[in-house]
């Protein structure tokens, strides 16, 4: 009898090193202790020699298998050795609003401002992102695709082993003025504000090298300084020779980054803070950015070559502390056309504020925030003589920070001349996973 209690014994081992094939198995050595067929102590030795063989058969398997995956935000897949990284991201965005939408300053927007009321639900952004490195870490690649628009919006690789100097090619938004570089899912309202259509560089195809200086000093400094093709996002091909010029420096004055990111849902513990300038010069038969269309922006004359000469600049500033967010930017944009031999000079300015009133009363819900926002753009000839102005409120309820977040806000715009101003209501649900 003993003898057979051991050949029992030796089966349930044995069998046990097989239920990785099999997991139906996993119990027969707890039927055969249930029948009497074997002591505690058998049964015990042999779940414990059972469980390590499975370990140890996962742990083989896990180490022949070249990749390794995990969830965080988003699907990131690995290779053991580390050479190679694939993170994948989506993004929606749904989008409510009553009634007007459009904040275009071309001839054809401006007419939006009399035109009649519309509700409407939309998605307006639905993004896959693809990202990582290969070969070493710090050689970086990134894309980014919309399928609403059918849009390749990203497509880029940056050679990133030294922190100071970092080069990067491809199609990207470039690194002018915050608003803009601040992610759609980042907003701290619904949308951009005005000034963004008239004064934005959007994305370009090109070259830039950029850097961190002195960091965890007072005089920490971020600059960037690209060369690009100028005209605007998916334009293989230049229309002339001339290219689109850029220079932009950041002091992080508190010794702290400040990341492209709107409203503190994070409560940030120490404060940080940045004043920026930015320039740019352009020759190019575009207008404003983004847009598929050649010159006739403005006018029905013939497209020319290189019609306008631009030379733009901007200063910003950002700040946030323990839920208070406060962002703002001023721009100068210098138009010649020199198929009229005439030029023109547009402004435009906006500043924001966000606050989480938990931070201050502790019965308020710590997701919730409030948000102000105002802007005003003066074309100056090159758009009509009329000015424009946003004030617009909003309210945000932060599911899980920017990656799933609820947005409410309200917009009274208004333009000089015969224009009926506008209230606008946006509801937005924005979720990345």
């Amino acid at each position: 009898m003993k003898r057979w209690r051991l050949a029992m014994t030796a089966c349930v081992i044995g069998l046990g090193l097989m239920v990785q094939a099999n997991p139906a198995q996993a119990g027969l050595e707890d039927i055969l202790y249930e029948k009497g067929q074997i002591t505690k102590e058998e049964w015990i030795k042999a779940k414990a020699d059972s469980e390590k063989a499975a370990e140890e058969e996962h742990k083989k398997r896990d180490q022949e298998f070249p990749i390794s995956m995990r969830y965080k935000d988003g699907f990131d897949f690995q290779t053991r050795d580390g050479k190679f990284e694939m993170l994948i991201q989506n993004r929606l965005q749904f989008r409510y609003s009553y009634d007007q939408e459009s904040d275009a300053f071309t001839n054809a927007g401006a007419t939006a401002f009399n035109d009649k009321d519309v509700s409407s639900f939309r998605v307006r952004r639905a993004r896959l992102k693809v990202g990582g490195h290969g070969f070493v870490p710090w050689f970086k690649y990134y894309t980014e695709y919309d399928w609403v628009s059918n849009t390749m919006l990203d497509y880029r690789l940056d050679i990133a082993k030294f922190k100071w100097a970092t080069l990067r090619v491809g199609q990207w938004k470039v690194e002018y003025n915050r608003e803009r570089v601040d992610s759609s899912g980042s907003q701290q309202f619904v949308e951009r504000s005005i000034v963004n259509s008239l004064f934005t560089l959007d994305r370009q195809i090109g070259v830039r090298l950029g850097g961190h200086l002195f960091e965890g000093t007072p005089g920490y400094l971020v600059y960037n300084i690209g060369v690009f093709t100028g005209a605007g996002i998916n334009q293989t091909h230049n229309d002339d020779k001339n290219m689109l010029y850029l220079g932009r420096i950041q002091w992080n004055f508190l010794g702290r980054d400040v990341p492209f990111s709107q409203s503190d849902p994070e409560y940030t513990d120490l404060p940080i803070g940045s004043i920026a300038f930015a320039g740019a010069h352009n020759r190019t038969d575009r207008l404003t950015f983004p847009t598929t269309s050649r010159a006739a922006t403005i006018d029905a004359l013939p497209v020319v070559d290189g019609r306008f000469e631009i030379n733009q600049g901007v200063q910003e500033f950002a700040f946030k502390w323990n839920g208070l967010s406060i962002q703002e930017e001023f721009h100068v944009k210098k138009v010649i056309d020199q198929s009229r031999s005439t030029h023109g000079t547009s402004y435009g300015a906006y500043a924001q504020v966000g606050y989480f009133p938990h931070a201050l009363i502790d019965i308020i819900p710590r997701p919730l925030e409030f948000a102000y926002r105002y802007a005003f753009v003066d074309p100056e000839g090159l758009l009509g003589n009329d000015m424009l102005r946003e004030h617009t409120v909003a309210a945000n309820w932060f599911f899980a920070g920017h990656r799933n977040k609820l947005t409410v806000d309200y917009s009274h715009l208004t333009r000089e001349g015969a224009f009926t101003p506008i209230d606008r209501v946006r509801v937005q649900w924005d979720v990345s996973f």
